[in-house]
């Protein structure tokens, strides 16, 4: 065999090795670990760190994140806490308040509630109402952001510098 070339090994039989191995090395202590692992470094090619990973990971069952509809990953245990009907009431206050930023609808959301019901112009159950009152300023931009983006809205105006 020629000095320059390595014997590399297929990615079936570096899985068979670190099968092979994880258990010793799972199990060893310190100074065994040292050695097991040279070896699979030498074996297979591996970093170090990565081989060490791979070793003490050997086994684990991965967690596999949960997506929304949307195909946007989300948090294992969260679900959602403001439903349709939530959205809807809120798309409808913000169009009615000409597409204002979520920080102030916030300030300004019991008062606009109380009048939109007072004038008919907004009917929402008392548990839709209730959410409404306690969302954050955050929450309601992220979920009014799609909105935002098919009425390509902007953000501050920007003068452009006069050339003479």
């Amino acid at each position: 065999m020629k000095e320059g070339k390595e014997l590399r090994l297929t990615m079936a039989e570096r899985r068979a090795v670190v099968g092979a191995t994880a258990r010793r090395y799972q199990r060893g202590r310190k100074k065994q670990k040292q050695k097991i692992l040279d070896e699979l470094v030498e074996l297979t090619g591996y970093n170090r760190c990565y081989a060490r990973r791979v070793l003490r990971q050997h086994g684990r069952q991965r967690a596999r994140p949960h997506k929304q509809a949307s195909g946007r990953r989300r948090r294992p245990g969260s679900c959602r806490r403001y439903d349709e009907r939530v959205l809807v009431a809120l798309r409808r206050i913000w169009l009615i308040l000409d597409f204002i930023c979520g920080k102030r609808l916030v300030a300004i959301m019991p008062e606009v509630l109380r009048r939109l019901e007072y004038f008919g112009e907004l009917q929402v159950d008392v548990r839709t109402r209730k959410k409404l009152l306690r969302i954050s300023a955050a929450t309601i931009d992220r979920l009014l952001a799609p909105e935002r983006r098919q009425h390509q809205l902007r953000g501050r105006a920007r003068t452009s510098l006069g050339h003479s």
